[in-house]
């Protein structure tokens, strides 16, 4: 499966010649996400130009969750790394919180945007030391994509995805999957798609950044590492120009440590660029927006978390806790719930602690074409440091 450098083999395309944009690289994210998509009319600004542009509302700074402010909420989303736990271990006074929110009888729903099942969330939630009956519901970006995957995305309460409806109805089930290594094959087989190369796949399923599997052959970043960019490279250049859908069952482009290591979500920022670079004009007809609607992601701060969370509820009543503006934050303000930025477990922390909170989000509004604001200006109406009584 080893495959030359498609650095020689990629079109270039007249629109990135006219747009002033780069010609998109798979290898591009893995340092630093060269690669991130930008729209052709976005400008670059200076920090001054971004902060005055920003026009941000201003950020109540609270003491923690025990604020009237927040307890007059009854439904609480909650984000879970960053905020709850760092993968390994609590927060300290994290299960203390969600005790006192529980005896003033607040409903708490996990939104997770892992692409896990929940039964693996709930079994590493319960080595944490959670209960897992303080929770009214875990939702993981994991679970969603699976019912999608069977077409049955209305037993959880949110919509089946037209272009997945459409392949299963003509009997097309090949599936192509960037993976995260654990248990990648079984999660498709399981939902009734078989494994195929990307010549074939009629999907590509985005879970990971750490192998590519083809139902013959498994790729790892970790055993070779050129040869894994080089084939995802490739990949997205023949599924590019086949326009086959993928699927993104992590929106997240970064890890929430300090590795800042590239996720699924990067993939398919750079796969919308491998499709728009392909079949704009003079070749095609298709704009950026229009890539956009063959790449599917699944989690927050996308609608159908949302839906299911809230089951029809009103949304003024929930708040939303998180660390990250891109997804629980710019999440929380489409639906028009209340958010509470936790900025020192978070993803975030060490640029609020170099350049301040309003600073943070000014430059983040400044920049939000390039984000899943597209375009529109975010901002928590509340911050605490810590998800802390």
């Amino acid at each position: 499966m080893r495959l030359v450098s498609t650095r020689l083999l990629f079109p270039l395309s007249y629109c990135c010649i006219l747009s002033n944009s780069p010609i998109p690289t798979a290898h591009g994210f893995s340092l630093g996400h060269r690669a991130q998509r930008r729209h052709p009319i976005v400008r670059q600004m200076s920090s001054s130009t971004a902060n005055n542009e920003a026009n941000s509302r201003t950020i109540t700074k609270l003491d923690g969750i025990s604020s009237p402010e927040i307890l007059k909420h009854d439904t609480f989303l909650l984000d879970m790394w960053g905020v709850m736990h760092n993968g390994h271990e609590p927060y300290e006074g994290v299960l203390e919180t969600i005790r006192e929110l529980k005896e003033r009888g607040k409903k708490l729903t996990i939104l997770s945007n892992s692409s896990k099942r929940r039964d693996d969330i709930e079994i590493m939630l319960e080595k944490l030391g959670f209960n897992l009956e303080d929770f009214e519901n875990i939702i993981t970006s994991g679970d969603i994509s699976h019912v999608l995957l069977r077409n049955d995305a209305p037993s959880l309460g949110c919509s089946n995805w037209e272009i997945i409806s459409n392949l299963i109805q003509n009997n097309q089930r090949k599936v192509f999957v960037f993976g995260s290594g654990d248990n990648d094959e079984s999660y498709c087989i399981s939902a009734g798609w078989t494994l195929a190369p990307i010549q074939e796949a009629d999907l590509i399923v985005s879970r990971g950044t750490f192998t590519i599997n083809d139902g013959t052959t498994v790729v790892s970043k970790t055993d070779n590492e050129d040869e894994y960019w080089s084939i995802m490279e490739r990949s997205m250049m023949i599924a590019a120009q086949r326009k086959v859908p993928m699927l993104v069952t992590n929106p997240d482009k970064v890890r929430p440590d300090a590795s800042r290591n590239p996720m699924p979500g990067s993939i398919g920022d750079t796969y919308e660029r491998f499709l728009w670079t392909s079949h704009c004009p003079p070749m095609g007809e298709m704009s950026e927006e229009n890539a956009r609607t063959y790449v599917k992601r699944i989690g927050k701060p996308f609608q159908e978390v949302y839906d299911i969370a809230l089951h029809g509820s009103d949304s003024s009543k929930a708040i939303m806790i998180g660390d990250a503006l891109e997804t629980d934050i710019t999440g929380g303000n489409a639906i028009g719930c209340s958010t509470v930025w936790v900025i020192k477990d978070g993803i975030h922390n060490v640029d609020v602690e170099e350049k301040g909170m309003q600073r943070v989000v000014d430059g983040f509004n400044a920049n939000s074409e390039v984000t899943y604001a597209y375009g529109k200006k975010v901002t928590p109406d509340y911050a605490v440091d810590n998800f802390r009584w």
